[in-house]
């Protein structure tokens, strides 16, 4: 066998237990006892000394130095490109560090949901503080004399750097902040009223599931409070929540999660249990989500469909016909929660928590100050206050897990959708007529080939680049949204 043949082997067993460690936590966010969550930690902080010794083997190191001189083929060439990325950022953390991460940001995760619970940040405090001190310690030590915050943020978006999305969203904000002054002006739509079974709406989001390509036979919807997916290859599981007085959380939840399912259901077989074989960013994947959610679910001709189904389900729940119907699904409301936002203020949580986690690694922002400053921001964002932790603060799990670094995605990934969505309309060109049939197959077909199915191939930005023909910008997403908005509340 060669130097590459004996790599990939390795790898393939190292990305085998990675898989396993995401089983767990997934089982620790549906099906756990929740006093097992110290033990848990133990098991978790157990597997990952184990990977983080697979990741840093010296042989690694030598089959890569022997493969990239071997390799010359695009496919084998791009698998070393990201075990060399994971090697080198491995090995520059010791050990202790990563067991150590593993095992607080565990433990974290229960200890933050009942400070959630109780709206009690101050509960929490230390323990985010503990977190941040390791994230830290592991941002010094990829960075090597670099910015920190850029070192975590490669971790999920490679190639860019927080001054480049501080750029971005520099010129995002004006134009999200301008429409959403005039949308609130004008007169809104009517909202959903009365109450809507929890169980029919597990039915019939299982419904939205499959009609969005997702395959059951390797994957399964169960209930969380954080709606998340979790998997790739042949195992890819999705959560949603339901609330029986708001049944479009538990269905646009579900296609969100359907988006970043079928991109890693969709990905090259060829790639399974290797480097290629998962998403190549979490930006893209928030692309892939998102235009499921917002520009494909959310549209006028989907929304007619989405209609019908509802009124067979729950008979007249008071929203006469569905064009109706489609100004309620995109009611601009305010609120508190990012993941209830509605699809016009949505960015503007994320550059909250953007600007405040930089400033946490940076050591700019105190975790003492933290709440103050979150209140503050929302407030000056929002135009009203903040009335309790869990819905400011303590509201997102992803602090509590040390995932700094990963906010920003989230608004990069709606960039991309939009970069994407351009190019989906002028290949598709009778979408709407396709989606009104609550059809989706040729849309999701189109992401399928040309995003999905390369997996890591690309870097991300080149896999937006080759599937918009333009490279990344926030013009399409502004020029969709501005469009969609004025429409809906005739500006």
């Amino acid at each position: 066998m060669s130097a590459y043949d004996d790599l990939m082997a390795f790898t393939r067993e190292t990305t085998a237990l990675s898989a396993i460690a995401g089983r767990l936590e997934w089982d620790q966010e549906t099906m756990m006892p929740r006093g097992a969550a110290e033990q848990r930690g133990e098991e978790v902080a157990a597997l990952e000394a184990v990977m983080h010794a697979r990741r840093t083997d010296p042989r690694v190191g030598d089959w890569l130095a022997s493969a990239e001189q071997e390799q010359k083929n695009d496919v084998a060439l791009a698998q070393l490109r990201h075990i060399r990325r994971s090697y080198d950022r491995a090995s520059k953390i010791p050990a202790t560090l990563a067991t150590e991460i593993a095992r607080v940001t565990s433990v974290s995760q229960g200890i933050w949901a009942a400070a959630r619970a109780s709206d009690d940040f101050a509960s929490f405090a230390p323990t985010l503080e503990n977190v941040i001190r390791l994230k830290q310690e592991e941002g010094a030590a990829l960075a090597q004399g670099g910015d920190v915050y850029d070192a975590l943020l490669s971790d999920y978006e490679p190639g860019t750097s927080g001054a480049a999305l501080e750029a971005m969203f520099s010129a995002l904000r004006p134009g999200l902040s301008t429409l959403r002054a005039a949308v609130l002006d004008a007169e809104p739509p009517a909202q959903l009223s009365g109450t809507f079974d929890e169980s029919a709406q597990m039915k019939l989001t299982r419904k939205l599931a499959r009609t969005f390509g997702y395959d059951m036979n390797h994957g399964r919807v169960d209930k969380a409070v954080h709606p998340f997916s979790s998997g790739s290859g042949l195992d890819v599981r999705i959560t949603t929540r339901t609330s029986e007085t708001d049944p479009f959380n538990c269905f646009y939840s579900t296609i969100h999660e359907v988006g970043h399912a079928c991109y890693e259901q969709n990905i090259s077989r060829d790639y399974l249990l290797t480097p290629l074989g998962q998403g190549v960013s979490m930006g893209v994947h928030e692309s892939q989500s998102r235009i499921y959610e917002n520009q494909l679910g959310r549209s006028r001709a989907f929304t007619g469909w989405l209609y019908g189904e509802m009124r067979d389900v729950f008979g007249d729940f008071g929203i006469p016909d569905a064009d109706s119907f489609y100004a309620t699904v995109n009611r601009v409301n305010n609120g508190f929660i990012r993941t209830e936002a509605d699809e016009l203020q949505y960015n503007l949580h994320v550059l909250l928590r953007f600007d405040l986690e930089r400033a946490l690694i940076s050591g700019d922002l105190k975790v003492s100050d933290l709440e103050a400053a979150w209140n503050d921001r929302f407030e000056a964002d929002f135009g009203f206050a903040v009335d309790k932790p869990s819905n400011g603060v303590l509201q997102d799990v992803h602090w509590s897990v040390g995932l700094f670094g990963y906010f920003p995605t989230y608004s990069l990934g709606n960039v991309y959708a939009g970069c994407l969505h351009e190019a989906l309309r002028g290949a598709v060109p009778d979408l709407d007529d396709q989606l009104a049939r609550g059809e989706t197959s040729a849309a999701t077909a189109w992401l399928a080939q040309n995003v999905q199915t390369h997996g890591g191939l690309y870097e991300p930005s080149d896999v937006i680049a080759r599937a918009s023909g333009r490279a990344p910008s926030e013009a399409p997403l502004l020029a969709y949204l501005k469009e969609k908005f004025s429409g809906i509340y005739r500006l």
